[in-house]
């Protein structure tokens, strides 16, 4: 059986190493799914259900901003996981945001 978008998403997003951040577009273009990445999104919405079995906190936008702390339970939850795993913010802004960044298709 074929896995489902979502489940391809919590595939790559359980990846994601300790410290480092990708971004919802970078996870689509390595699916094979350019422009999806509201579509990665999505499916990250509902792991907050599900908490501490996908580190969907590691996941932001292109910028580095964290448009996706409304999910986590708390404006700061999402701010606080990144940080204690190292990751500087400053309001909602990653900080040295591409050397933390953690791309799929490199497995870096």
């Amino acid at each position: 059986m074929k896995d489902s978008f979502f489940e391809k998403v919590y595939q790559v997003v359980a990846e994601i190493p300790f410290g480092r951040i990708t971004t919802y577009g970078a996870i689509a273009e390595y699916l094979g799914s350019k422009g999806a990445s509201r579509m990665v999104g999505w499916a990250l919405n509902s792991t907050n259900k599900f908490p501490g079995t996908l580190p969907a906190h590691r996941v932001v936008n292109r910028k580095g901003l964290l448009t996706g702390k409304r999910h986590f339970g708390g404006t700061r939850v999402m701010a606080d996981l990144l940080q204690s795993e190292g990751i500087e913010i400053n309001g909602d802004q990653i900080l040295n945001f591409k050397e933390k960044l953690w791309l799929p298709e490199n497995k870096q």
